[in-house]
């Protein structure tokens, strides 16, 4: 450094002589640009990271406050979902609105009459006002957006429940909704729908019926209801299609969704979503991808979920860009779904890309029209071999939490990246940080009592920092108070601030590219789902005879995601598989069902007395490992032996997961 500096003094020194010369401007230019090169070259690396993000950083901004004048607009003039969608049904009532595979288009017009008429019923057989809870439990359709979206008319709140829900999960949600009814359909008449979920909604709800409050009704969309089940259509039939009268002002803040997450430990909790945040989600769905109005998105995810029932909703309801429905996700008629329905941007979560390369090559991978794809979780390992595969030309890989607002895109396809902190501005005026963590997540603070920003390269947990007003920072969380103050820490860069902790470690490149690293805690991800192993093991408690047991997720292989695994104390090898396995298929959902077992003479613990996990988790479940006997289970069938040639066969993708 310092044989540097004497050198760049030198070369001042001969400009200076070889200046004499010169002109008086071109002599003031010369020394200005040597007096700064010593600054350039200290700072070079800061000026080259500046320069090779500003396009980037541009992008973005530009985009941001775009979606953000639209935001503040909506709040100035107090607007809610239901009334921006009226008003574009009312400009254009013929255009399509939701196009469902396999079934017929609805136009803005026909939701707006079938929605008007949801109310009506709603108000004439329960008097639902603003802040009262309808449960909507079914399967993808565009019946499903209606009965909400008419529900919400009247100010009311939908809760949207996981259709794959049953027995104690779903009678949970339902509860700690306090609904006032639930919306549920069996067979939706002459629709695909029903070949898809048979058996969701009524013979779920059927089973659990005895256990509901006798004050809740319940409502089925189409077929003959039971004894004490209001039939849905046939009342709707009874009234006008025109919208309801109602008394009560609403408002851009009101509650619109419950929007349930298995979160990190426990049942499902329902997550606060007000009309101010579906519509955040909107424009920035709208404005970070780009999306014009002669789009069309292809939408196969749950909409009881975030990514399908708000970012595969809010387009096509607020600005008119139409959303193609898929009542359940086909990896075989993906494609063929987007180039039958002139699809230009579609929906993904990582599991499904994965599905997705490992069908045989079809001249409709490349036949699309498809330009964007949004959605979570493509591991980096597949993401260049999807491009190049199915010719898509954007890629918007994105990160966030239903409950919070620390949400971030990758908005110019940097590879394996979920996002970025923008290097125009300074750190501390981003909503969103990654500060130090020890292994068990617990925030890291300094001599000064406050939170440490982590360095490039450095993993951290990432934080949302909370300022109440502001419709992109707001923190609304669960309906559970004490669950949203789980997620709240305070003091984090000053004194009296808060902010939303993900629970999830991140890492920051030196370009502020932002990739996931791990969840902490006790949560992990199968098939697009969260599963908090508290519930699992909770579950798996009424088949055991009080053995104890630990539950974790194992990675497997070119697979996204964990896998469930279960590892339970067993000296007697007395365990009865199928029992367990029959109490699994009745109490969890598909996805969080264990997929391994391991069966040991004692489950180790810490000096807390709190099972041991971690070491079990890192074993995995390799025979060649693990002396203790190990089962898998696949497919809804038994548990069987796992031998050499079968964990060979999990780990290589000839066992379907």
């Amino acid at each position: 450094m310092d044989a540097l500096l004497a050198a760049l003094v030198a070369l001042m020194a001969l400009a200076a002589a070889m200046a004499t010369g010169l002109s008086t401007l071109s002599k003031a230019a010369i020394f200005a640009l040597l007096a700064v090169a010593p600054c350039i070259y200290r700072y070079r690396k800061h000026i080259y990271i500046l320069i090779k993000t500003l396009p980037r950083d541009l992008k973005f901004l530009w985009r941001y406050a775009n979606g953000m004048i639209r935001s503040k607009r909506w709040g100035r003039q107090d607007a809610t979902v239901a009334e921006l969608f009226t008003r574009r049904a009312e400009r254009h009532p013929d255009a399509p609105c939701f196009i469902v595979v396999g079934d017929r288009t609805w136009t803005f017009k026909e939701i707006a009459a079938k929605s008007n008429q949801v109310s009506r019923v709603m108000q004439e057989q329960l008097s639902l006002k603003r802040g009262d809870v309808v449960c909507v439990f079914m399967p993808n359709c565009a019946e499903y957006v209606w009965t909400w979206l008419g529900v919400a008319k009247l100010g009311g709140v939908s809760a949207l429940i996981n259709s794959n829900l049953r027995h104690k999960p779903l009678l949970h949600c339902i509860q700690v909704a306090k609904a006032k009814a639930v919306v549920f359909s069996d067979a939706l008449a002459d629709s695909f729908c029903v070949r898809i979920l048979k058996e969701i909604s009524s013979t779920a709800i059927a089973e659990i019926r005895d256990q509901l409050p006798p004050e809740l009704k319940l409502f089925q969309l189409y077929d003959t209801p039971s004894a004490g089940v209001i039939n849905l259509a046939a009342e709707m039939e009874k009234h006008p299609p025109i919208y309801p009268i109602v008394t009560e002002k609403l408002h851009y803040k009101d509650t619109l969704l419950y929007i349930y997450t298995s979160g990190t430990t426990g049942m499902p909790k329902a997550a606060v979503l007000p009309n101010s945040k579906y519509l955040l989600v909107m424009v920035a769905t709208v404005h970070m991808l780009g999306l014009k109005s002669t789009d069309r998105m292809y939408n196969s995810l749950p909409l009881y979920h975030t990514a399908g029932g708000v970012v595969g909703t809010g387009a096509a309801l607020v600005d008119g860009i139409p959303s193609v429905l898929r009542p359940k996700f086909s990896a075989s008629n993906y494609w063929t779904d987007c180039l039958k329905y002139e699809c230009t941007v579609a929906q993904y979560i990582g599991e499904m890309c994965r599905y997705l390369l490992a069908q045989p090559p079809r001249p409709t991978d490349a036949q699309h029209r498809v330009r964007i794809m949004v959605g979570n979780g493509m591991r980096p390992a597949i993401w260049q071999q999807f491009v190049q595969r199915f010719k898509v030309s954007q890629i918007n890989e994105i990160y966030g939490a239903t409950e919070g607002n620390a949400n971030i895109i990758n908005v110019d396809n940097t590879l394996g990246a979920v996002g970025f902190l923008p290097k125009l501005l300074p750190q501390s005026l981003l909503p969103i940080a990654l500060v130090r963590a020890d292994e068990q997540g617990q925030l890291l603070r300094g001599p000064d009592g406050f939170c440490m920003r982590c360095q490039p390269n450095e993993p951290g947990m990432f934080i949302g920092l909370i300022a109440q007003g502001n419709a992109s920072r707001e923190y609304y969380g669960y309906v559970d108070k004490t669950d949203s103050n789980k997620k709240l820490m305070r003091d984090i860069f000053a004194k009296g601030d808060a902010a939303f902790i993900s629970g999830d470690i991140l890492v920051a490149d030196e370009l502020g590219y932002l990739y996931f690293r791990d969840r902490t805690g006790d949560t992990y991800k199968w098939k697009g789902e969260n599963v908090a192993t508290a519930e699992v093991e909770d579950a798996m408690a009424g088949a055991l005879d009080q053995r104890s047991s630990v539950v974790y997720g194992v990675s497997i292989p070119q697979t996204e995601g964990r896998a469930g695994m279960a590892a339970i104390a067993d000296p007697a090898r007395g365990l009865d598989l199928a029992r367990l396995a029959s109490h699994l298929d009745d109490s969890l959902p598909s996805y969080a069902r264990p997929l391994f077992l391991r069966i040991l003479n004692d489950i180790e613990i810490t000096g807390t007395f709190k099972l041991k996990k971690m070491q079990y988790q890192k074993e995995g479940f390799d025979p060649e490992v693990i002396k203790d006997p190990l089962y898998f289970r696949a497919g809804g069938g038994a548990f069987e032996p796992i031998t050499a040639q079968l964990f060979n066969d999990i780990c290589n993708g000839r066992v379907k997961l």
